[in-house]
């Protein structure tokens, strides 16, 4: 795994966590609080990602909880990824029954 990969998905997943859009449907969908642990919960594993990620190459333990926690975190950035999907499919379509109901009918 190259140095630096999984700490970049975590800030992904911590931006992702912080948009509007999403914390619009999060809040639809009653998810809001679930949202906002899993951005603390991958803020407070950045900390330790990096250092583990150069202590990697001396452990096979360290290696093995690199991986599983990479295939957790991109479960997660994936899940995020959905989320804004919905946000962004929802929005258009406000946009479009909005426009409708503007059109002049002759």
């Amino acid at each position: 795994m190259a140095e630096g990969v999984l700490f970049d998905i975590a800030k992904e997943i911590i931006g992702k966590a912080g948009d509007l859009a999403l914390k619009e449907v999060a809040l639809i969908w009653g998810v809001n609080d679930e949202i906002n642990k899993l951005k603390e919960r991958v803020s407070i594993i950045s900390a330790v990602i990096l250092d583990a990620e150069a202590k990697q190459h001396d452990s096979k333990e360290i290696k093995l909880w690199l991986k599983r926690l990479k295939d957790a975190m991109c479960d997660a950035d994936d899940l995020l990824d959905e989320i804004s999907t919905e946000a962004l499919r929802r929005e258009v379509m406000t946009r479009d029954k909005k426009a409708k109901e503007n059109v002049p009918s002759y």
